[in-house]
């Protein structure tokens, strides 16, 4: 049913694409079957879709949108059995994305996210890549003592301002309806699309350069499959 050939078929697919966040092959389905259902001019039932036809029409589409620096990648979920699609942004900084949307005050608090899940957190004792719910709102009331790395790559204007309670709460809310959070039982992680997104960041941000006698041997918090050299985040 796919056609290999970039159309508006595909267009259709890339718009519906854009309105989520992210899409797994069972959502893709029944947006495929609606789109080849008006293609085709005979009716195509979400059953009839297949993972080649994803394929190929993510394939047709990453090449149309290769020149605007997007593509649509896809990573295996850590906790569920099912790969998760995103539209991705190839070369732009993530955290630079953020400012786009979000203050300094805000993206500094994301930051001290981040720290806690891939920092405090992730010890060699307990490699807990995630945040309390608790903790998270915590953290909003310690934005004038940023560690370290608060200021690396992020825009900031002067001294960073801590959240009140109320504005934590809501910016987690916020992350979690925009695909960048997940939670689960009381535990905020990243979500497969924010891994693919910041996956470059995150491995520069909190892994160890190697010494000049190139020691391998140094503390890396952020941990990839052998096999798939995706993030792991659950172990």
């Amino acid at each position: 049913m796919a056609d290999d050939g970039y159309n508006h078929s595909h267009r259709a697919f890339l718009q519906a694409f854009m309105s989520r966040s992210t899409m797994t092959l069972e959502e893709a389905k029944p947006v495929l079957a609606a789109i080849f259902t008006v293609s085709e001019g005979r009716e195509i039932s979400p059953g009839d879709i297949t993972q080649t036809d994803l394929n190929t029409y993510i394939a047709a589409i990453n090449t149309a949108i290769s020149a605007f620096d997007l593509e649509i990648r896809s990573t295996a979920h850590q906790t569920q059995q099912s790969r998760v699609y995103a539209l991705i942004n190839t070369t732009s900084d993530p955290m630079m994305q953020l400012a786009t949307t979000y203050s300094a005050d805000e993206i500094a608090y994301v930051k001290r996210l981040l720290d806690a899940m891939f920092e405090s957190n992730n010890t060699s004792r307990c490699e807990a890549m995630v945040v309390s719910s608790i903790e998270a709102v915590r953290l909003a009331r310690t934005g004038a003592n940023l560690n370290r790395r608060q200021s690396e790559g992020v825009p900031q204007s002067g001294t960073a301002q801590p959240l009140s309670m109320r504005e934590a709460e809501g910016m987690l809310s916020r992350l979690v309806a925009e695909g960048w959070l997940e939670m689960s039982r009381g535990y905020y992680s990243l979500s497969p699309r924010a891994l693919m997104e910041l996956r470059g960041w995150l491995v520069e941000t909190y892994n160890e350069e190697e010494d000049e006698n190139g020691d391998t041997h140094r503390n890396n918090r952020i941990k990839t499959c052998f096999a798939c050299k995706e993030i792991i985040t659950v172990v």
